[in-house]
């Protein structure tokens, strides 16, 4: 586990990170990302992340996302929709539903992907595996009485 994963797991369990976090850390994402032209995702220091680029729902303009996401051996990734533990799905999720194909950019790469919402015993098997991979989820979900949103993306084509 690289350096201070611990004292974040930590922090990112507080009430605090959850009504700064979702201001910042996206915004400093996006920039750095642009910036390095997709080489670097600071979150994903602490985190595997992607930024995900889905059709808004009603809009149907391009949203742009940077997540965290917990790679699979397979070669997918799931995306938690947690929303730092605050109330209601995040955005992206309902873009998701609405447009299951998007762009992830993975490591600097883009990538064609399908998203499936995970349900039942599926999306149990992968919660188990997501609260092994990052604690605080577990603390994120205990603060809302909604099921947190699972995704596995699959590549396109």
């Amino acid at each position: 586990m690289p350096p201070g994963v611990r004292l974040m797991q930590k922090v990112s369990s507080t009430r605090a990170f959850a009504k700064i976090a979702p201001r910042f850390i996206p915004a400093m994402d996006r920039t750095v990302h642009r910036l390095t032209r997709g080489k670097v995702l600071l979150s994903a220091k602490m985190l595997p992340g992607v930024i995900l680029t889905v059709r808004g729902a009603k809009s149907g303009i391009p949203r742009r996302t940077p997540l965290a996401c917990m790679p699979e051996e397979s070669g997918s990734w799931i995306l938690i929709g947690s929303n730092f533990g605050r109330p209601g799905h995040p955005a992206w999720t309902g873009n998701l539903l609405a447009h299951p194909d998007a762009d992830i950019s993975w490591h600097g790469k883009d990538i064609p992907v399908r998203a499936r919402l995970l349900r039942g015993e599926e999306r149990e098997k992968v919660w188990e595996a997501v609260l092994a991979f990052w604690p605080p989820y577990a603390t994120y979900q205990s603060r809302v009485e909604r099921e947190i949103r699972l995704f596995r993306l699959e590549r396109r084509g």
